[in-house]
């Protein structure tokens, strides 16, 4: 296969990766959002499970194609900290976006319906009053400033690439192995939206949050969507990026150097 070939099937793989992300996670979130009584108010854990499971069937599907970053966050950790090209970098992110952005018009097409009612019922609109922008994009939790939720995106995306790498990384001995990795993954993030969700909805992906918002904002939300109420849009954006260097850079700096490189150096292997 030409690399060129090669590298459009890496772009099409991290699309449906976040495709697959955004059609289940969005989806649970219109559960949870839009009917009364919900199925998920009194478990939410149940919500969580889903946004990681999703993510955990995202790498099955996509993992041999493209490695499953599925997230600009853990792209440019990969960039800085393991040797990913940096010329694959933007292309991967926007591959990323577009796939948040289709998944959004799947989740709206299966959902419209009883988004309108939600709006009729609750006596609001999307353009005015952003009436069910929670199934899309993330926003600010009670008592949550924009600012607040700027640091709490840097701490838990750092907690998820920090996972991440460690769960990766071939001469940890104590990772899961082969194929759990992909499951150890999706609990993490289920781990981080069970614990910190209420914050503003745990975005820890800026295509997760940004290609919904982008698709609200052409679907009728307006600048409920972008720039969002006190101008949010940028928050779920920069902080995981931001977020992730820490995480990844602290991995290198703190456990890497302290887990056994298990390769026969050359000279004993006859290489």
């Amino acid at each position: 296969m030409s690399e060129g070939r090669k590298f459009i099937g890496e772009l099409i793989a991290e699309c449906i990766a976040v495709f697959i992300i955004i059609v289940f996670g969005d989806s649970v979130a219109a559960m949870y959002t839009l009917y009364d009584p919900s199925p998920y108010k009194l478990a939410y854990w149940g919500v969580c499970i889903v946004w990681g499971l999703s993510v955990t069937i995202a790498i099955y599907t996509t993992g041999m194609v493209s490695g499953t970053h599925a997230n600009p966050a853990v792209t440019l950790a990969l960039a800085l900290f393991r040797g990913f090209p940096w010329r694959k970098t933007v292309p991967y992110v926007a591959a990323q976006v577009v796939g948040g952005f289709l998944g959004a018009i799947v989740v709206y097409a299966l959902f419209s319906p009883v988004i309108d009612h939600f709006a009729l019922t609750h006596g609001i609109d999307r353009l005015h009053d952003g009436a069910a922008a929670g199934v899309f994009f993330t926003h600010p939790g009670d008592f949550i400033t924009p600012m607040h939720a700027f640091s709490d995106e840097i701490i838990l995306t750092a907690m998820l690439v920090f996972g991440i790498f460690a769960i990766t990384y071939e001469f940890n001995t104590m990772a899961p192995t082969a194929n759990m990795g992909a499951l150890m993954i999706g609990l993490l993030v289920a781990i981080i939206g069970a614990s910190a969700g209420y914050l503003e909805a745990w975005a820890i992906n800026p295509a997760r949050d940004f290609g919904p918002r982008l698709f609200c904002w052409f679907a009728g939300w307006g600048g409920q969507a972008l720039p969002g109420p006190m101008n949010y849009w940028w928050v779920p954006v920069v902080a995981p990026l931001i977020g992730g260097v820490i995480g990844g850079g602290a991995f290198q700096c703190l456990l890497k150097p302290f887990m056994a490189d298990r390769r026969v150096p050359d000279e004993l292997s006859g290489n």
